[in-house]
């Protein structure tokens, strides 16, 4: 059995407390589409207060990243804080909301606060088993390296982190951080993965993701995101296994560790590309009946595969444990699990 310190896990990202609402919201109005991510703009302004005020709303702790690491502490159960969480949040009632449920989940959360901006919020507008997300970052911008990951008391718990885990949107906040986490995994080879998130990541900020895929050694992401992933890289092909495989082949600094490329499909099956092979993986079928929302499934499946990464258990273990997890969080609202799991 490792201890907590040895198997401590590294994620980093953007914190947001997430809106839900099961009601109709993807009209023509706020020009809203199916299955899709954006950043608000100031025609979405209206969009949080409207659903505030017209629908029945839930709030859940999130944040792509927060969401992950609260179900791989999930996964792992015991150890308790067997995962640290930096983030950035405003000192307001949503930031206070954050700290108590990141305490709740038993995650050792660390956030840098802030009075420039409030805590950032998402909506999460569900339709049938569709979900569109609208995130306005707010303090989720304001993430100072300087004034937090720099700092010695931070920077000794990220020297020892055994597994590092940032999704791709920390890029749109501060790449130099994410650069630096994923140069000092390399350099002490240990494993730093990264999540493509959403497709304006790769079309708006190709070069920040450039800089820092050759640090890569765990790649996820889902078919839409691979699929604009493949156009911006010129690979000339729209099948998934073969942008797979020329994902796991971009160049690498750490020779010690080869690429592992794992892009999931919804319902379909799981691509994941290794050095020799690319391999499918079925998920687990879900009586359609049973599925209360899709929100968070992405990111449920990262926290399961890293609960059983940390135990350096095989690709076949991490994938059936991702996929376990996907398909609590499908059957429950929002990114939310019973107590324990069933996962053996």
């Amino acid at each position: 059995m490792h201890s907590a310190e040895d198997r401590n896990v590294l994620f980093r990202e953007e914190s947001k407390v997430q809106v839900e609402t099961s009601r109709d919201c993807t009209g023509t109005r706020y020009g809203l589409k199916p299955n899709d991510q954006i950043l608000a703009e100031d025609k979405h302004k209206e969009l949080f207060e409207e659903l505030v005020k017209k629908f029945k709303v839930e709030y859940h702790a999130g944040g792509s990243t927060q969401n992950s690491v609260k179900v791989a502490q999930w996964m792992i159960q015991s150890p308790y804080k067997a995962a640290t969480f930096f983030g950035c949040i405003g000192k307001d009632k949503f930031g206070e909301i954050l700290k108590k449920k990141a305490e709740e989940a038993h995650v050792d959360a660390h956030y840098y606060e802030q009075n420039e901006e409030p805590t950032g919020t998402c909506a999460a507008c569900i339709t049938s088993d569709n979900r569109s997300l609208i995130a306005n970052l707010a303090a989720a911008n304001c993430y100072k390296k300087e004034k937090h990951l720099d700092l010695d008391k931070n920077w000794k718990m990220v020297e020892k982190a055994k597994v590092y885990y940032i999704a791709g949107f920390f890029l749109t906040v501060s790449p130099e951080a994410v650069l630096k986490v994923a140069s000092q995994a390399s350099a002490n080879n240990k494993i730093f993965s990264l999540n493509l998130s959403a497709p304006f990541i790769s079309q708006f900020y190709k070069e920040p993701m450039m800089k820092v895929m050759p640090y890569v050694d765990i790649l996820f992401g889902n078919e839409t995101e691979a699929a604009t992933f493949a156009r911006e890289q010129g690979f000339e092909t729209e099948d998934i296994k073969e942008i797979a495989r020329k994902t796991q082949a971009l160049p690498k600094v750490n020779p010690k560790r080869q690429r592992i490329v794992v892009f999931t499909q919804g319902k379909d099956d799981t691509i994941m590309a290794t050095e020799n092979e690319v391999t499918s993986f079925p998920v687990l079928v879900s009586d359609q009946s049973e599925i209360v929302d899709t929100n968070g499934a992405g990111d449920a499946f990262v926290g399961g595969f890293l609960s059983q990464l940390v135990y350096d258990r095989p690709l076949t273990e991490c994938i059936r444990a991702a996929h376990y997890a996907a398909s609590v969080i499908i059957k429950r609202s929002g990114c939310t699990f019973p107590e324990k799991p069933d996962f053996h």
